[in-house]
């Protein structure tokens, strides 16, 4: 049995973390899904700006959109691929009761640091999709927190992304649970789906070449261990179990960013490393590809978090201030998704030039 079906066997959904027209086009996505047990899928500017600059497949629908802001023409490009991807996970959607078959737009990294500009643009961009399983991205900063509560009592489902330590992702519960109790208070359904997204890889690749060689590529899974022992109190605790009594849906951890960028260890490393019940792994292309080849997971993560301590503690030793270096994860990861951003911009404005010219 394929390492993609004892995953799904254990209760972790796979989501493939790439979003192209052409994986559409192609049948590609149809199969990962009968073939590799794919239920959803998420994106970021940083693949839709690989996903246009490398694919004449947008060409068409930009000459038509020419004339538009980059911006408008990005998201109608982009809803166009997502609405069709959700529409191809709607079974999974409703089998599962909400619960998997979702996909994920991001609102514009440039609005990271504004609360009402994301919250406006959350609701906007929910209500243009207009399907129930597209979950909008929005990042877990401060002011990111303020916009994810708001979006939760509006009803616009929330992948929490940008969140890379326990401290970080209890934040982003807090919000999500806010938003559920006011929903509960204001007498509305507090099923609201919502995800919360933990990157992973980036922790090792920050410390690599600042650390012993004997602990290089186990960071990223210890804090993913200390944030899974932390969400599976929350879901325990009498507060989260009232709004479950009341018909909400947990919040659930996502494993994002678990491809592997040291190329000398397994591409499934994180994969092999976090699998664990009532959780989502949302992968790379080349890891799913990689894990369809295997046949085995290895051991469940614990629960109880019982070795991860004594690694961070020997981290700490090696210098690694832990706090301070998840607090600059998350500025360098917001920079980083702005940057492609910019990019992803100008390539639209030069192939809308190019289509205007040509007309």
């Amino acid at each position: 049995m394929r390492a993609t079906q004892l995953l799904r066997n254990l209760g972790q959904s796979i989501w493939l973390d790439n979003i192209t027209r052409d994986l559409l086009n192609s049948g590609a996505l149809n199969r990962y899904v009968s073939e590799y047990c794919v239920t959803g899928l998420t994106s970021n500017p940083t693949i839709f700006e690989r996903a246009i600059r490398h694919s004449e497949s947008y060409d068409a629908a930009i000459r038509t959109l020419a004339g538009n802001a980059p911006e408008d023409i990005f998201f109608e490009l982009a809803l166009d691929d997502l609405t069709r991807a959700a529409d191809l996970f709607r079974p999974i959607h409703e089998q599962t009761n909400t619960v998997d078959g979702w996909v994920s737009l991001e609102v514009s990294p440039l609005l990271a640091y504004d609360t009402d500009a994301t919250l406006r643009a959350a609701r906007e961009l929910f209500a243009r999709a207009a399907r129930p399983n597209l979950f909008i991205k929005i990042p877990g900063t401060e002011q990111g927190l303020i916009a994810i509560e708001e979006a939760i009592f509006a009803g616009v489902p929330v992948n929490v992304t940008l969140l890379f330590s326990r401290e970080q992702y209890l934040a982003a519960a807090e919000a999500f649970l806010r938003g559920i109790e006011r929903r509960l208070d204001a007498g509305l359904n507090p099923n609201v789906g919502s995800v919360a997204s933990v990157f992973v890889s980036r922790w090792d690749a920050a410390v690599a070449d600042k650390i012993p060689r004997a602990l290089r590529n186990q960071l990223g899974i210890a804090i993913a261990e200390r944030t899974y022992r932390a969400a599976r109190a929350q879901l325990s605790s009498p507060r989260w179990q009232r709004i479950y009594n009341a018909g909400a849906r947990p919040q659930r951890l996502l494993w994002a960013s678990t491809g592997t960028k040291d190329r000398s260890v397994s591409d499934v490393l994180y994969v092999e490393a976090l699998a664990a019940p009532f959780t989502v792994n949302t992968m790379p292309e080349s890891t799913l590809l990689a894990l369809a080849k295997q046949y085995r997971i290895g051991s469940i993560l614990s629960p109880d978090g019982e070795n991860c301590e004594d690694l961070l503690a020997r981290f700490a030793k090696a210098g690694v201030d832990i706090d301070k270096l998840a607090v600059r994860l998350q500025q360098e990861g917001a920079a980083s998704f702005a940057e492609s951003w910019r990019s992803l911009m100008n390539v639209i404005a030069s192939r809308a030039a190019l289509s205007a010219a040509a007309g």
